[in-house]
């Protein structure tokens, strides 16, 4: 048996003050906030997720917001860069957009393409590139209007231990193409139009510590729970320690860390995120599981306050 994902579902990141999350991805970026729950094994802290208008697979970022919490450091065992992608023609309005709201940024090049490189505020690593593949986002907040919205993920730059080992899984195991080498970095490339292209570091930079600022796991498409069950024999055949599936509710999840260290997760597609409300009013509402739901009025007084507010 051989398989391929298509691709980036999606990365979930640490991040510190949820209000402070909330201005930069909806405010600043544009980003729909799709689902606002709790994390299902520490209900007492948020799950947020942001991504287009639908929250279509390959646009969801998700955080766990902790406020006051260590920071983390950016390193080996990790996601180091998370990439958007954005209609072609709009790479000035983003730097525009990141001078008006004094965000630094940096112009770089890599594989042929020009990258915008910045920090959220809790030091989340994160670059924009232009594309033509993917799907206008209909969404539109404040100054953020579809003709330059971000579409999802243009990718991810792993960093791993032991880069050469994490490569054979990308290629070998997740069946992503691998498309070439330049510099300290080799790429790959999975079916999808987003979420699609990998670029993993070859030299190690030292291990990462886990805390603000830094991602937490990167999780793959499946199809469907046929799918994820297939990929769950699969990968323990491979050699790796494989969870049983967990349900995340809008997803079934499974989970394994590659010999690099990262943590790698294999999510369903569906159900989504407009299960248990409607798309119109994703995002809305704090939704929570059926086994919270009876603490909801003592986990709503512990929840920090937050709102999605327009900054233009």
């Amino acid at each position: 048996m051989t398989k391929k994902t298509m691709g980036i579902h999606h990365i979930t990141a640490i991040v510190g003050h949820p209000q402070e999350n909330v201005d930069f991805y909806s405010g600043v970026l544009g980003l729909r906030l799709v689902k606002k729950t709790v994390n299902f094994d520490d209900p007492e802290t948020y799950h947020l997720y942001f991504g287009d208008e639908g929250g279509k697979t390959g646009t969801i970022i998700t955080f766990f917001p902790w406020a006051g919490a260590r920071q983390g450091v950016i390193g080996d065992g990790q996601v180091g860069v998370t990439s958007y992608v954005v209609p072609k023609g709009s790479m000035d309005f983003w730097k525009n957009r990141l001078e008006k709201f004094k965000v630094p940024y940096t112009i770089m090049e890599r594989f042929g393409e020009q990258y915008l490189e910045f920090d959220d505020p809790h030091g989340l690593h994160l670059e924009i590139v232009e594309r033509e593949e993917g799907e206008i986002n209909e969404w539109s907040f404040g100054e953020v209007t579809p003709d330059v919205a971000v579409k999802g993920f243009g990718g991810a730059t792993l960093l791993s231990t032991q880069p050469e080992k994490t490569a054979d899984l990308l290629e070998k195991v997740m069946g992503l193409e691998l498309v070439g080498k330049e510099g300290d970095f080799i790429r790959f490339r999975s079916s999808a139009d987003i979420g699609n292209v990998i670029d993993l570091k070859l030299t190690p930079i030292g291990r990462g510590e886990m805390g603000v600022g830094t991602v937490h796991h990167i999780a793959w498409r499946a199809v469907d729970d046929e799918d994820q069950l297939d990929w769950q024999q699969y990968v323990s055949a491979n050699g790796y320690g494989v969870t049983p599936v967990r349900d995340r509710n809008y997803f079934n999840a499974i989970y394994f860390r590659e010999h690099g260290e990262i943590l790698f997760e294999i999510a369903t597609d569906p159900p989504g995120f407009a299960h248990d409300e409607s798309q119109e009013t994703m995002g809305e509402k704090l939704m929570l599981p059926e086994q919270y739901e009876q603490y909801r009025g003592q986990l709503e007084r512990r929840l920090i306050p937050i709102e999605v507010r327009e900054l233009d």
